[in-house]
């Protein structure tokens, strides 16, 4: 009996030591990346999702898939897209062999000047309210998408989203989470109780949400197209609204709209070649933490390592004094990009760089004469869309216009009111924009469309995803669920400065003897349950002819394919 027990208990050991052991052999919580032949979509919400696997099936491409599931997130995700928001994209275009770049962000009201913000008092321009309300250039975006690169009519696009408002969906824990927070918030403004709270509350996890007014808007688009909703009745209702509540957008700025088709621009790390969209976004700070990161021996610090973030951090606090300096909308002035994202520029900075000490605080360099949601959906033809879109901290402005069932966006907000500074407010300007798509491509071929949502986490979320895939071999999924690290307090696009280092948060999963070390190089650590971001990213196997697809445990995200 005594031998029996104790054979037992060596094969309970055995089995319990085996357990603790991962395919991977990352010590982080994971799992596998889907796979599939035809067709790959991955976004923040699994309806989304399964409506751009439909319409891929139907015949449509990566394009109208693309559009459909942003249309969808608008009705499921309203705590962090909608129709009242900006959209970025990034289309690889597998006809044409090329990256397109699409900016569908809007303009700053003509009327409203920067004199009425300094006669006011005003130090920043508030987060709710009018005041921060600009342009919403979603639609516009859908509707240059379409025209270029669709195939399905935009009724078959846009009906899922329809049905979904009119019939309603079964709400999530982590939006159920986040439409408590925003309605709380914002619930004092017209119609916010009205579309978001029934029964005086906002909808719990696992009940069934109605949106019938915004499925009526979106009627409305599919019918007029894209001059209902800038030159139409929306229009008219937005402007009504607007001039009700002491705002500025008015039907002429809605009128004037319209997106820009962009170049995509670009640095290598390591032989791959890396894709975001040029200013007014934050997608070259990204290029700049890579390019200074280059000249380190990343792989041989080793993932989670106290010198790796410290090394990455320093890096991060670098681009972000250039961002606070000189990102903002290229048409009011000159953005030096290509000085910015060279090599030569990001050798000097990464001299400024101590192996032992953090820094309190970087100047920008010496130049010579922005909740979201993220989906990225691919097709059998082998294009491939890199697509982000939001109403900006989270839910928007809180100005929903009557009867229309969404949220403008609040993007004014990032404009400094400093006068002679690069993003300082003026109308009809495109203020400096967080959210951005990326991509990557191998000897100019397509590889990976990615992108990590969350405000100033995404230029430090690409960098890390990009390092966790080339420097430490990690799948695509594994390089989304590694713990993220995520540096705040930099100098500020709207004027505010960083004067004591900033605050390094770091996810749970890097070891305390880790983070001991970096407080002793003087970095302050704060523990932070959210703001990591939230990612989906889709690879191209060139070998094998498949699709691979990942997305973020942190939230929703689901990845499929067929």
């Amino acid at each position: 009996m005594k031998l029996y027990l104790s054979a037992l208990m060596c094969l309970v050991a055995g089995v319990t030591a085996l357990s603790q052991d991962r395919i991977t052999g990352y010590d982080f919580s994971t799992r596998s990346e889907v796979i599939a032949r035809n067709g790959m979509a991955a976004t923040s919400h699994p309806l989304a999702t399964q409506t751009a696997l439909d319409i891929l099936k139907k015949g449509g491409n990566a394009i109208d898939a693309a559009i459909a599931a942003n249309a969808v997130l608008g009705v499921v995700e309203p705590t962090g897209a909608g129709i009242g928001g900006d959209l970025f994209a990034l289309i690889w275009s597998a006809d044409k062999g090329k990256l397109y770049g699409l900016n569908a962000s809007g303009k700053s009201p003509r009327s409203l000047r920067l004199e009425y913000f300094i006669e006011n008092n005003y130090e920043y321009i508030p987060p709710v309210g009018p005041l921060p309300v600009s342009v919403p250039g979603c639609v516009d975006g859908w509707y240059e998408m379409h025209d270029m690169f669709g195939r399905l009519t935009m009724k078959d696009i846009l009906q899922p989203a329809i049905t979904c408002a009119r019939e309603g969906f079964p709400v999530t824990e982590v939006i159920a989470y986040y439409l408590a927070a925003g309605t709380q918030k914002l619930k004092e403004y017209p119609n916010i109780r009205e579309v978001y709270m029934p029964n005086g509350r906002a909808p719990e996890k696992g009940e069934i949400f109605r949106n019938p007014q915004l499925a009526a808007t979106l009627e409305k688009i599919v019918k007029g197209g894209r001059n209902e909703f800038y030159r139409g009745s929306i229009a008219r209702t937005i402007d009504a609204f607007m001039k009700k509540q002491g705002g500025f957008l008015s039907y002429d700025d809605m009128a004037r709209h319209h997106s820009e088709w962009i170049e995509p621009v670009s640095t290598t790390y390591r032989g791959f070649e890396i894709w975001e969209l040029p200013p007014n976004g934050q997608g070259i700070a990204a290029l700049q933490i890579l390019n200074i990161l280059e000249g380190f021996d990343i792989e041989a610090m080793g993932f989670g390592s106290a010198e790796y973030i410290h090394t990455f951090t320093e890096a991060k606090k670098l681009a972000f004094e250039d961002r606070a300096k000189y990102y903002t909308d290229p048409l009011f002035t000159k953005v030096p990009v290509t000085q910015l994202i060279s090599k030569k520029y990001a050798a000097e900075r990464r001299k400024l760089i101590d192996p032992s000490n953090a820094s309190k605080v970087y100047d920008a360099g010496i130049i010579e004469a922005g909740n979201t949601v993220y989906l990225t959906v691919a097709d059998k033809f082998g294009n491939m869309v890199s697509l982000i879109q939001s109403n900006y901290r989270g839910m928007g402005s809180g100005m929903c216009p009557t009867g229309l069932g969404f949220i403008l966006q609040d993007r004014g907000e990032m404009f400094s009111l400093s006068p002679g500074h690069a993003n300082v407010y003026a109308p009809g300007k495109r203020p400096f924009h967080t959210i951005i798509p990326a991509f990557i491509t191998r000897n100019r071929k397509p590889w990976i469309s990615f992108g990590v949502m969350g405000g100033d986490m995404q230029p430090q979320g690409h960098a890390q995803i990009v390092v966790n895939l080339i420097d430490f071999k990690m799948n695509l999924q594994e390089a989304g669920d590694a713990p993220r690290i995520h540096h705040t307090g930099s100098s500020e696009p709207t004027g505010q400065l960083m004067t004591d280092g900033g605050i390094l948060m770091l996810e749970s999963g890097f070891r305390t003897d880790v983070i001991q070390a970096l407080m002793r190089m003087g970095h302050t650590i704060q523990w932070d349950l959210g703001g990591y971001g939230g990612y989906q990213a889709i690879m191209w196997d060139d070998k094998n002819k498949v699709w691979f697809g990942a997305s973020e445990s942190r939230k929703d995200g689901q990845a499929a394919g067929y």
